[in-house]
């Protein structure tokens, strides 16, 4: 139990000291002074000036934090031209957004480490049987492992979602389907005629099959991590629009007084960070990708207390042609930061209310977190 907390806290630290890095670093290139760059959240342990800037070590474990000069006060400025304020809107947004860039950036790299030593998943442009279940209309027409689909009724498939479509169309229909088999060096053709089900048994299917239109690919080790980028890429703008619409409804179900039911706070993450770590190391990899990608849209939604309301203070400037008073968007700040705090406070009491109701089981858990 204890392997696993760690493994959780170490993978959220990691990931907010990531985004807090790129800050970090923006701040720099940027010419703003940079105060301090911490590791974990205050109370300091340890601290060392290097430069100007202080770099500390501090007591909660926790991910980071950097402290800009002149970010929320313009009354406490001592070097103008270095403040964070003074700096101009671009190089603000600059700033403040680079803490997404890097936790998107993560996301690419986890991704493309998982498909460089996992592999490269590609279609084959056929529908192949992988498995049959026992007593189901396939089973009983004889369907093998193996076999590659490549009529229903006369109608060339390629791809699955072809194949489900038109099986659907015949449900309690006797549908032919033309298969080839392969029996050691020899192929041949069969049509077999099937009845699909109108109510299978759950996760059986119409058939009782379960089939794919895709292989792995291994390239050859010099180029694994050249494909592996651009798949990574990929996979990390697949996620960001995942997210991104599943916040978009969870919103709109708010403002229509529904409880969001699949959302989950820290405890949901601890047993998803746990769970994935079970499967190994490239599976945490790639959880950490998904995590990652998460982060940076949670970061960027233009709400007080996160990178994106920052932006949206910018914008208004822009609009009414002065800036915000610099009171007036830290109390912006502080009630945002407390709203999330209550939204934390309800999630991880809503986890802790599944866990228990789960018997203590995080498999279970996480299985009524998904349903």
């Amino acid at each position: 139990m204890f392997g696993s907390i760690l493994t959780a806290v170490l993978v959220l630290s990691f990931l907010i000291l990531v985004h807090e890095l790129g800050h970090f670093v923006a701040a720099k290139k940027s010419g703003v002074y940079v105060e301090e760059f911490g590791i974990g959240l205050p109370p300091r342990i340890f601290g060392k000036q290097i430069g100007e800037t202080i770099y500390s070590i501090n007591a909660l474990p926790f991910g980071g934090f950097v402290k800009l000069h002149g970010e929320n006060s313009e009354e406490a400025i001592k070097y103008p031209k270095r403040s964070f304020l003074k700096k101009s809107k671009k190089t603000r947004i600059f700033i403040i957004t680079a803490g997404v860039l890097m936790n998107f950036f993560v996301g690419i790299l986890a991704f493309s480490i998982t498909y460089s030593f996992s592999g490269i998943p590609r279609s084959t442009g056929e529908v192949k049987v992988v498995e049959v279940v026992s007593g189901s209309p396939a089973q009983i027409s004889g369907v093998l492992v193996g076999d590659i689909v490549k009529k229903v009724d006369e109608i060339n498939v390629s791809d699955t979602s072809e194949f489900i479509s038109l099986v659907n169309e015949k449900l309690d229909q006797k549908v032919l389907v033309e298969i080839e088999r392969t029996i050691g060096e020899e192929s041949e053709t069969k049509k077999i005629r099937i009845t699909p089900r109108i109510n299978p048994p759950e996760n059986e299917g119409p058939l009782g099959i379960i089939i794919t239109s895709t292989e792995t690919y291994y390239p050859p080790i010099w180029k694994r991590p050249f494909i592996g980028i651009y798949y990574g890429f990929k996979e990390a703008i697949f996620w960001g629009i995942t997210i991104f619409q599943g916040l978009s409804s969870m919103i709109v179900g708010l403002f229509s007084g529904k409880v969001p039911q699949d959302v989950s706070g820290p405890v949901g993450i601890f047993a998803i960070t746990t769970e994935a770590a079970k499967y190994g190391i490239l599976s945490l990899i790639n959880f950490i990708g998904i995590f990652s990608v998460n982060l940076a849209i949670l970061n960027i939604i233009p709400f007080p207390a996160l990178d994106g309301g920052r932006v949206l203070f910018i914008a208004i400037e822009t609009i009414i042609g002065k800036k915000v008073l610099p009171k007036v968007e830290n109390l912006a700040h502080s009630i945002g930061m407390i709203l999330l705090l209550i939204l934390l406070v309800i999630l991880t009491a809503k986890d802790i209310q599944r866990l228990i109701a789960a018997g203590g089981s995080i498999s279970k858990f996480l299985d009524s977190v998904v349903k």
